[in-house]
């Protein structure tokens, strides 16, 4: 069975930061981009980062650019988030994500996505 187990999450302040941590299963990690996406109140699914399979590449949505920065570690099957200057609109539940046949991903055709975690930003 495959899963995608998402943590770290909570309430901050703006200007704050948070490390979010995904752990996957059931799948072999290290084939795979692995993807964060968020779904902020009211909005649809955006994509945030891929991180190529090896970790050596990761690419970022313009709204997380320069803030969010991504990295795995294969051995341990896992994906973590580093979330810095956050602000009040980065509010969202956020998951990671894989499987995904479009580049840049198109978020209603990841195969595997987790349950995800909320990420709220408020003074």
């Amino acid at each position: 069975e495959v899963q995608l187990v998402e943590s770290g999450g909570g309430l901050v302040q703006p200007g704050g930061s948070l490390r979010l941590s995904c752990t996957a299963s059931g799948f072999t990690f290290s084939t795979y981009c692995i993807y964060c996406v968020r779904q902020a109140p009211g909005k649809g699914l955006e994509w945030i980062s891929a991180t190529n399979n090896g970790g050596g590449t990761s690419y970022y949505a313009d709204s997380v650019k320069g803030r969010f920065t991504a990295s795995r570690d294969n051995a341990k099957n896992t994906l973590s988030l580093q979330m810095n200057s956050l602000k009040p609109e980065d509010t969202a539940m956020y998951h990671c994500a894989a499987h995904n046949p479009y580049f840049p991903p198109r978020v209603d055709r990841f195969k595997y996505k987790g349950q995800g975690i909320q990420v709220t930003v408020s003074s």
